[in-house]
């Protein structure tokens, strides 16, 4: 009797710690993480995204072997969770440390390379897929995924390129890249979830401008709500002024309203990526400014933190997941087919990068060509913009599974095959690119020669006075300050657009949401 009682006891400890044990040691293995990849700080090849691959693909061997061939995961999958919890704050940090300064000088070739390069990559993408996989016999897929299958693989993850660039010492790369990264995915997602309303069965030119006018309402409308949450929170954070009761209030404020407008985008099928970058940024430009000095260091380092959690938890799941036995097993093709089908895809990848990253660095030399305190984008720099742009990362698993499976089961042979591709492509690319990352920046960019990279111009009084007219002066002077200005916008068009918002910000929006003027500092 006695037996039988604590059998039942440990049956019901272990139903009810179900969840827990595999949560705890996913903790612990994070932990395990962190710690080395503090250590490998200084390490020349290695990252902390790397670091935190390896040890998902260690830790899902080790599982593996454990479970007999079973399973290689403390942890299933769920697309949703990384969509609501794990990629808003990564996001959201993003466009709250951003250098604003730098990533509107730069916001031409910015949306250059992370809106008409995904359109371009894409279609590279997919129009190859189409070609070559029945090549290797991988056959099965309809329209609608050799589309998702474009804007899958032209999603990038910079993170491991941003963990080596400095803002300080190079912040035209810096800027470039890190804005491309984050536009780039939110371009990729918004893309996807337009292929995903199309009918594929009656593509015309019409149904090709459908979506693009798809795109460009989602884009705008995104970009939209995120502005008006991050205005609304700092309206709020200078007129209540939170701070003189508790600072806690204030963070939560910008926490909640930050996550508020992420699941507002998605509950309106808008682009919450989107929404709450731009929230971040202007959060940043603001609300940071309303807030007492103790919050404004907490607010830095808890959103870092967030953000810094979130990458590793997925960089470590996504090692294990290349390692899941079920999807390889559902897989009907040969291994050297299988080859070929990543080899192919890889391929596309440096292409369909290529495409883009060289001829846009052109147009965007040719924009500024008037500009004598612009630095063009050189070709080495062009390099390091395609090279930092072929890592695959967790956009790619997510839209992957989004697309080819089924509450994170694949449904069938194919889509087990897509998945576990995707898999191979990120774990491939992340190492691969990511090791050679930092020996290829210090090849083409020494210490010493990338603190001329800077876009800053110095924009005058006079500048300033150009772009708006003014109520307290004769017709004729506004007029001929327009001709100066519509003439300054023809010659020099991002030099000239970035002085028109500096005026407006500092005579408007300042005054009201608060903040200092241009000519003081930022976070």
């Amino acid at each position: 009797m006695e037996l039988d009682t604590l059998w039942n006891t440990a049956a019901n400890f272990a139903d009810s710690h179900q969840q827990v044990v595999p949560l705890t040691v996913f903790v612990a293995v994070l932990c395990f993480c962190l710690i080395l990849g503090h250590l490998l700080e200084e390490n020349r090849w290695v990252n902390e995204s790397i670091t935190a691959l390896i040890i998902g693909l260690t830790t899902g061997t080790i599982i593996l072997l454990i479970s007999k061939g079973k399973s290689s995961h403390i942890l299933r999958f769920d697309e949703e969770i990384f969509f609501i919890y794990l990629l808003p704050p990564i996001i959201f940090n993003a466009g709250f440390q951003a250098k604003k300064k730098q990533f509107f000088h730069n916001f031409f070739p910015i949306m250059l390379f992370g809106v008409v390069g995904v359109f371009i990559s894409s279609s590279i993408v997919t129009a190859g897929s189409w070609l070559i996989f029945p090549k290797f016999g991988f056959v099965g897929l309809t329209p609608r995924d050799f589309l998702a299958i474009g804007t899958i693989f032209s999603s990038t993850d910079t993170v491991c390129t941003l963990q080596v660039l400095n803002q300080n010492d190079t912040p035209l790369l810096y800027s470039l890249v890190f804005g491309e990264g984050v536009v780039n995915d939110a371009t990729s997602v918004v893309l996807f979830n337009a292929i995903q309303k199309l009918d594929v069965n009656r593509i015309d030119g019409w149904k090709a401008a459908g979506v693009f006018v798809d795109f460009l309402y989602l884009f705008s409308t995104s970009t939209a709500l995120g502005i008006a949450s991050g205005l609304v929170t700092a309206y709020m954070l200078k007129g209540l002024y939170f701070g003189r009761h508790s600072s806690i209030r204030e963070i939560a404020l910008m926490v909640l309203m930050a996550y508020l407008s992420y699941m507002l985008a998605e509950l309106f099928d808008l682009s919450g990526i989107l929404t709450v970058f731009f929230s971040g940024i202007f959060m940043s430009h603001y609300a940071w400014h309303n807030v007492t000095d103790s919050s404004r260091v907490t607010t830095k380092h808890v959103f870092a933190m967030m953000s810094f959690i979130a990458e590793t938890f997925i960089f470590l799941y996504v090692g294990m997941d290349a390692l899941d036995i079920e999807k390889w097993k559902m897989s009907k093709l040969s291994l050297w087919n299988a080859i070929g089908i990543y080899c192919s895809v890889m391929f596309l990848i440096l292409l369909g990068r290529a495409a883009f990253v060289f001829p846009l660095s052109a147009i965007s030399n040719c924009m500024d060509r008037t500009s004598t305190q612009s630095t063009p984008i050189s070709f080495k720099h062009q390099v390091v913009i395609w090279w930092a742009g072929l890592m695959r990362g967790a956009v790619s698993i997510a839209l992957a599974f989004k697309q080819f499976t089924h509450y994170g089961v694949p449904v069938d042979p194919v889509n087990a095959t897509m998945v576990t591709t995707t898999a191979i492509v990120v774990v491939f690319s992340t190492l691969v690119f990511g090791f050679l990352t930092k020996p290829l920046i210090h090849y083409l960019l020494p210490q010493g020669g990338t603190n001329t990279l800077d876009r800053d111009p110095t924009i005058t009084k006079e500048d300033m006075r150009l772009p708006l007219l003014s109520f307290e002066e004769s017709a004729s002077t506004n007029l001929s300050r327009a001709k100066d200005g519509l003439t300054r916008l023809m010659e020099r068009p991002v030099y000239t657009i970035h002085s028109f918002w500096r005026r407006f910000d500092d005579a408007y929006m300042r005054p009201t949401f608060g903040g200092p003027r241009s000519d003081q500092s930022s976070p």
